[in-house]
């Protein structure tokens, strides 16, 4: 358990830091009143996910390894983070939809049908709601913190 420790903890930071961009689209207007810029937007994220994966693995390779970390350490590091964060996607997904921006999901179904995007409301429900976000955040969160991984760890591995 001693060596879960680092993951761990920037599984929590990370999450943390994924409901504080919640908090942030919310106050900016991208769940209410620019909806329509959310969708790209929201892309933006990238930036904050990949600095926090960076710096997870710096302090495993820092902190655990003694600054003298191989890609293959690297890489199962990463693959645990990326478990631990998508275990705990589900929790981040209900506190935003639930707590941060309960409005979030009623705006982007009405909006999505005014745009033609889908052509009734319950049509735009089975895509927007808590239980199809949260299956997709665990897989994101998978997907995009092995990618995340195996690229940093090029340049963080001792050489």
């Amino acid at each position: 358990m001693n060596s879960l420790k680092i993951e761990i903890k920037w599984a929590i930071i990370f999450s943390v830091v994924v409901l504080l961009w919640m908090v942030l689209e919310k106050l900016c207007g991208l769940h209410g009143k620019y909806i329509d810029y959310h969708l790209y937007l929201t892309n933006l994220f990238a930036i904050p996910a990949i600095a926090v994966m960076v710096m997870a693995l710096k302090d495993k390779k820092r902190s655990f390894y003694n600054q003298q970390i191989n890609y293959k350490q690297g890489l199962i590091s990463g693959i645990i983070l990326s478990v631990f964060i998508a275990l705990l996607s589900p929790l981040t997904q209900w506190i935003t939809s639930f707590i941060i921006t309960p409005e979030y999901f009623p705006n982007v179904i009405k909006r999505s049908v005014e745009l033609g995007y889908y052509k009734t409301t319950v049509e735009a429900q089975t895509n927007f709601n808590y239980q199809n976000y949260a299956v997709q955040g665990v897989i994101g969160a998978l997907v995009m913190g092995i990618i995340t991984t195996v690229i940093a760890m090029i340049f963080l591995r001792t050489k």
